[in-house]
């Protein structure tokens, strides 16, 4: 796991050796480990090594075959490694480390462009190919590893986060109005390729991307997600076990495939206690979990836990882990709260952020590698608004609307100065996504299109931000593509279970032999921190601040009654799934505040 940055240069000018140099220092926490450079020609490469796999220098990178002409930065983990390694071998290919880069570079070497379809894995790299003279991209079919892009008239950028990209300088900054909409409709997904910057773009998901050095560029989708039913059909029964030993092979590859421990994060809830089960089967010895909480909430809106350690003890007791829990006061997580801004490769509202951010400062202290159960909710049907989605009629579209969009448009227009206003831009892209063929029926499609879309720009990128900020792996099973390719086929009633009313039936089915009945059938939660939603206190002052900066209002992309509306009740104003719409418009302008505003 690292961080990796590169240039190629279409004006006859060398790469800016300084610009690499700053790009590599801003992901420097990505690859605490080693640093390494590269240049040939119009291209160079930088990186960041986090050890994980071959911890010897024989696995540094850049990656250079001089024989065969090829350079490799790479992010990721390929669990499938030992396999391609031995088909290579018996191909003829030789090797002079013992880790999966290597292998990446010979599977190009041998495939070419082809050989994504072969790594099984998350995996973000570039390979410069000079006797083609190309620069060749990939990202993992799921989006679970970053690749962000600059590209100008004089030279393509590419690296792991955009304050990489923004250190090296030439950057439009300028809000992307598109980007902008997405932010707020979608709780800040915002698809790729946008980002919020117009001058930054971020490959998509299962995407290769080839250029030249004259800049001619060539993208290519590998990868789709088909969801229907199978050719020959299976029972309930077949399908529970089917989906238990797809799983159970998930978390075993992700567990074995390094040469350091992996621990797990455990929650309390199924997905992560499940994790830990599926561990414990397996036989895994000294079980490493952990755990963090914060404040309760007890006020006018009701109460609301900060902490759900009373079933993450229970699931810890049980199979006897070696179990660490982190409770983190309120006043810390203000404090903290500007550091994880810094480390957000784009502006994210979920307070699982912060969460993640702070639980991995402390994970790292004990282990380099974790699981965590991010994925199962968007690939099992596991959130509240599923069973209502699938109970409604009307449109496809209109039934995402109601219950997952943050905003209707019409407020957007209420919240967003003219400048920046567009048309209904999020609808028609989920519009559009839920009408792609092969897919049967409407969960089919919904769940389809969070895992291959919603999800890449939430959980999936808050978890890589906020583990990678401190040197950790976080390694998501749920997201498995063999997985997510077999749960796709499944009819819907097995995820949402008898008369399609509740979530992630399968995987409660599962569980009944593997875990105690109160963590299967307890009431779903998550990494809760009350202070960000119900905003109050040093919260609603830090908030009042950020909004009332003469760099917000100079900014000017608030409209200034939406503003005092939101800042006047707080606490009344939350989205359809229960986030801060005054969290989300301060989020966004500490992010540009901090991120571009700010000099490097």
């Amino acid at each position: 796991m690292c961080g990796i940055a590169g240039e190629l240069r279409f004006d006859g000018v060398l790469p800016d050796r300084g610009a690499i140099g700053r790009m590599t220092a801003r992901l420097a926490r990505r690859g605490p480990d080693a640093e390494g450079f590269w240049t040939d020609g119009p291209v160079a490469f930088g990186h960041r090594r986090l050890a994980i796999i071959d911890l010897s220098n024989h696995s540094h990178q850049p990656m250079v075959d001089t024989a065969a002409g090829l350079a490799l930065v790479f992010n990721g983990t390929i669990y499938n490694y030992p396999e391609l390694r031995t088909v290579l071998l018996d191909l003829g290919h030789t090797f002079h480390s013992d880790g999966d880069t290597e292998v990446i570079l010979r599977a190009y070497a041998e495939w070419g462009e082809a050989c994504v379809d072969r790594l099984h894995g998350m995996f973000a790299f570039a390979i410069w190919d000079s006797a083609r003279q190309k620069l060749f991209l990939a990202r993992d079919r799921l989006g679970i590893k970053p690749l962000y892009f600059a590209r100008t008239g004089q030279f393509f950028r590419f690296a792991s986060n955009t304050q990489a990209l923004l250190a090296a300088g030439g950057i439009d900054t300028s809000i992307d109005p598109v980007a902008l909409h997405h932010q707020f409709m979608l709780h800040s997904v915002v698809p790729a390729p946008f980002t919020i910057l117009k001058g930054i773009r971020k490959l998509e998901q299962g995407t290769t991307l080839t250029i030249d050095a004259a800049g001619r560029t060539t993208e290519k989708r590998y990868w789709t997600l088909h969801a229907q039913r199978p050719a020959h059909p299976l029972s309930e029964d077949q399908w529970i076990e089917a989906i238990h030993v797809a799983l159970r092979t998930a978390v075993k590859k992700r567990s074995e495939i390094a040469d350091v421990k992996v621990g797990v994060l455990l929650s309390g809830g199924l997905d992560s206690s499940l994790l830990v089960a599926l561990l414990a089967e397996l036989g895994v010895p000294d079980l490493m979990t952990f755990s963090i909480g914060f404040e309760d909430y007890r006020g006018e809106y009701g109460e609301e836990r900060g902490n759900e350690f009373e079933y993450s003890d229970r699931v810890a007791d049980y199979f006897g882990t070696r179990h660490h829990k982190y409770a983190i006061p309120n006043d810390e997580v203000l404090k903290r709260l500007p550091e994880a801004v810094d480390w957000m490769a784009e502006p994210m509202v979920s307070q699982d952020v912060v969460s993640f951010y702070l639980l991995s400062e402390q994970v790292a202290q004990t282990v380099k590698v974790v699981q965590s159960g991010q994925g199962a909710d968007e690939v099992f049907a596991g959130y509240s608004w599923h069973p209502k989605m699938a109970a409604e009629g009307g449109s496809y579209l209109s039934r995402l609307q109601r219950h997952y969009f943050d905003r209707d448009h019409a407020e957007f227009a209420q919240m967003i100065t003219g400048g920046q206003q567009v048309g209904d831009v999020t609808a028609e892209l989920l519009a559009a996504k839920l009408s792609e063929p092969y897919a049967d029926e409407f969960i089919d499609q919904l769940l389809r299109a969070e895992a291959t879309l919603l999800i890449t720009d939430d959980p999936v990128k808050r978890v890589d931000n906020m583990t990678m900020a401190w040197g950790l792996e976080a390694r998501v099973p749920f997201l498995d593509h063999h997985l997510v390719e077999l749960a796709a086929q499944m009819p819907p009633s097995l995820k949402l279970g008898p008369g399609m009313a509740d979530g992630k039936h399968v995987l409660k089915r599962i569980a009944r032999n593997l875990l105690p009945a109160e963590v299967i059938d307890r009431p779903k939660g998550y990494f809760p921190m009350p202070a960000l939603k119900f905003v109050r206190g040093e919260f609603l002052e830090f908030m009042r601040g950020i909004l009332d900066s003469a760099a917000c209002r100079q900014r000017g992309l608030y409209q200034r009654a939406y503003v005092e509306k939101l800042l006047a009740e707080p606490e009344k104003h939350l989205t359809r799934i229960q986030g801060s719409k005054l969290w989300h418009l301060a989020l966004l302008e500490f992010w540009l505040q901090r991120n571009v505003d700010a000099k490097y």
